[in-house]
């Protein structure tokens, strides 16, 4: 039996197949190029274009070149957050490569080709989505399918709109329906890109009453459009949601298409939730998306396709109406916009579709499943709202079926107290609540970056945590163990929020009840709260005190965050109106309050008074310089008026001492810091004031006990350092010291003692006159 012949690919193809994945290779291998490389690129093209190199520059050279503008100058591999790309990837970005190959075919064969890669690509979406007898539109920007379906509809209700354009809107000013839940600039979008004014946009609220929060009103609906009518307007197209951008739900669509129905509307669905159409198991109320006019579907983050186009599909009966909306092209290059999409579709499979999606609903429902066993955490609203038991039943399914999963911290008041109190949170707990979430959805994208959760917005709820995988499980290769480790760190930072939340209102009242402390109210803040230190000084103007106490509260700052603790310490939010200020952030629940307010006080109240000695120091100093030189001016004149003139000639000066030598006399005085005067030395070097020295430089400070290991501001017999006005009034004189010795003239000596004493000490001014031998020993003495 013969073989079947084997089929030969064409060499460009391969050729184009290896290239791509040669260069998928040196873009994702993370090395760099050398050092020498990394040098002259530093110097030659950094932020700046180059020429064109005359001889032209090979392959790897133009890809080492992407690769740099890729990265940038980080050289390390960690740092790079790119979407995982993998072989059905590959297959979507070898699609843009055959696009332009592909394109340069002969028009009848190329006309061939790119009908039936569309064909295909629509039939198969058509049946994955059980979209039945639909076509399909294909556009980058996710927003132009809708913009082609208004222009499809304006053609449909206005007949002439092709030649006489929008001075057929002036009688019958049609109108554009949109959720309040929709995501944020859509229906503006539209407007602007039809040339419609805003009045033709209608935001339709969500149920207030009855139903969830983020379903648009059908009755509210149904009055709208029959008040427009009664006005002389068209209703022209309602735009729903199949799992609204902020927490995944789903609209009435049943519903929304009867009244589409009766009063001949286009219904247009989008949402995250048509993905799940491809399952076998579906909820009514996302079935129901199947019978509108048209949806938009997006399989590029769904199945973790780059670069796919989004998809419109849509069910209409006059082609020539869809080709002046833009929806088809007799273009045949315009129709390869679907072939990365048939590639990819093809090497998934159905099974390899399939196996993605219900991946990413399984992981939805693994993290619901273990976030109603903890506490503190609000999943659904349905108990919050007055609905009827069907409704809620209906509430329900619609959750355990969307893919989204959106929860948020809220403590119960009811909740057992470690030490806390909740009292005082009626008023603006909702902010607090806000910035706790915040905090919370930060560090859970940072500590389980593959888990892919966000932070979000929502008008009722306030700021709550998204877990949205079918929008990020393909694209960061989310599994069940990400899961699993995203819940146990939800564990551990749920019982910081409580307490945090507990200890906030403790914190305030302790700091109310310091006078050298301001409680700095910031509902923003996620922590404790923030604190001030005002100085007692009051004899300072406004911009003197302003410098003050910034400076006084920088060094707080300071040495609060080299403390042994677990707290964390800042200035502030980026944005805080409250300047020179201290933060506090998270608290565990073995916290003291106290002792941590305690502290701050006795490190604000030291920071001062070393502050207020440094500036007396000075000024005391300085003045006591000046005296010192008069004194010493003084003690010239005396001791010359006790040698005489004689003994200060040089020559004659020398026999007179020669025969008759001067015992002079050395006088030494003191500078008292603390009752600004000078005294003599004799009492300093006396032998109570040694011992006294030497007691007070081996005082111990008194220091609260620690066990080892143990850090700060814990009330299991934990204790803090404390600190005595006498130990700051010690250090600070060490430092000045050493920093700031006072000077004197030749003749001087200046030091410091311990005592807070500055001594000058006189000396006698020695002409330059030969001592004779057998008396320079005693002289010696005498000066000493």
């Amino acid at each position: 039996m013969d073989k079947p012949p084997v089929k030969m690919m064409d060499p460009t193809l391969a050729e184009m197949g290896n290239h791509l994945s040669d260069a998928m290779k040196i873009l994702e291998s993370g090395k760099l190029e050398s050092e020498q490389g990394k040098e002259r690129r530093k110097l030659s093209w950094k932020d700046i274009p180059g020429p064109l190199q005359g001889d032209g520059q090979d392959v790897v050279s133009i890809l080492q070149l992407v690769q740099n503008l890729m990265h940038g100058d980080d050289d390390k591999q960690g740092h790079r957050r790119m979407q995982y790309v993998g072989e059905q990837g590959h297959m979507a970005l070898l699609g843009h490569s055959l696009a332009a190959y592909i394109s340069v075919l002969e028009r009848e064969r190329l006309r061939k080709l790119t009908t039936r890669i569309l064909s295909d690509t629509t039939l198969w979406l058509c049946r994955l989505f059980r979209y039945e007898n639909g076509s399909a539109y294909y556009h980058e920007d996710d927003r132009e399918g809708l913009v082609k379906v208004c222009l499809l509809t304006i053609n449909t209700h206005y007949e002439d709109y092709a030649t006489e354009g929008f001075t057929l809107l002036s009688p019958k000013h049609p109108v554009i329906y949109q959720s309040a839940a929709c995501r944020s600039g859509l229906g503006q979008h539209l407007c602007s890109q039809l040339g419609l004014p805003l009045s033709s946009l209608c935001i339709v609220p969500c149920n207030t009453m009855f139903g969830s929060l983020h379903q648009m009103d059908v009755a509210l609906l149904d009055k709208l459009i029959r008040d427009d009518r009664e006005s002389g307007k068209l209703p022209l197209l309602l735009i729903a949601n199949a799992g609204t951008p902020g927490a995944g739900h789903t609209d009435k669509l049943s519903r929304l298409k009867e009244l589409c129905v009766q009063y001949n509307m286009w219904l247009h669905v989008e949402g995250v939730n048509l993905a799940t159409l491809v399952l076998g198991q579906v909820s009514s109320t996302v079935t129901a998306a199947t019978k509108c006019d048209s949806m938009t579907l997006t399989p590029g983050p769904w199945l973790g396709l780059p670069a796919v186009p989004a998809v419109t599909l849509y069910r209409h009966e006059d082609p020539a109406l869809s080709l002046a909306a833009g929806l088809t092209s007799s273009q045949p290059v315009e129709k390869l916009r679907a072939l990365p999409l048939w590639l990819s579709l093809q090497y998934l499979g159905h099974d390899g579709i399939l196996q993605r999606i219900k991946h990413a609903s399984q992981l939805s429902q693994q993290l619901l499943e273990h976030l109603k066993t903890l506490a503190s955490i609000k999943t659904s609203d349905i108990l919050d709202s007055e609905v009827s038991l069907i409704e809620a039943l209906r509430m329900v399914e619609d959750e355990l079926n969307s893919p989204v999963v959106v929860f948020r911290f809220s403590q119960d008041n009811s909740a057992p107290s470690s030490g806390g109190s909740v009292e005082g949170y009626l008023v603006g707990e909702r902010d607090i609540l806000d910035a706790l979430n915040r905090w919370l959805g930060e560090q859970l994208a940072q500590q389980v970056p593959l888990s892919g959760v966000d932070v979000v917005e929502l008008e009722d709820e306030g700021t709550c945590v998204r877990f949205s995988p079918l929008m990020t499980a393909a694209a960061l290769g989310t599994q069940e163990n990400d899961v699993a480790a995203l819940v146990e760190k939800l564990g551990e930072m749920i019982p910081v929020l409580s307490c945090t939340l507990l200890f906030r209102q403790d914190f305030k009242d302790e700091v109310l009840q310091q006078a050298s402390l301001s409680y700095i109210e910031d509902q923003s803040w996620p922590g404790l709260g923030g604190v001030r230190y005002e100085p007692r000084t009051t004899d300072l103007d406004e911009d003197k005190r302003q410098h003050w106490v910034e400076k006084i509260n920088s060094d707080l700052l300071k040495k609060l965050m080299e403390l042994d603790t677990d707290l964390y310490f800042s200035d502030g939010p980026e944005f805080c109106e409250e300047k020179n200020c201290i933060f506090i952030g998270m608290a565990t629940e073995d916290l003291d309050v106290a002792e941590l307010v305690e502290t701050i006080v006795s490190f604000g109240r030291d920071i001062e008074e070393s502050g207020k000695l440094f500036e007396n120091m000075t000024e005391v100093v300085r003045r006591g310089i000046q005296e010192a030189e008069q004194q010493l001016q003084k003690a010239n004149e005396e001791k010359l008026m006790e040698e005489g003139v004689l003994r200060q000639i040089p020559l004659v000066g020398s026999v007179l001492n020669w025969f008759s030598p001067v015992q002079a006399s050395v006088k030494g005085k003191t500078f008292n810091l603390s009752e600004g005067c000078l005294d003599s030395t004799e009492p300093v070097y006396s032998i109570k004031a040694q011992m006294n020295k030497e007691a007070s430089l081996d005082s111990p400070k008194s220091v609260t006990k620690r066990f080892p290991g143990q850090k700060l501001f814990r009330r299991h017999g934990a204790g803090l350092d404390s600190v005595s006005d006498t130990s700051s009034v010690s250090q600070l004189e060490e430092s000045f010291r050493e920093t700031a010795p006072v000077q004197a003239s030749d003749a001087e000596e200046a030091e410091v003692p311990q005592e807070h004493h500055v001594h000058i000490v006189e000396e006698t001014a020695l002409s330059d006159q030969r001592v004779p031998e057998g008396q320079e020993t005693e002289s010696v003495d005498t000066l000493r």
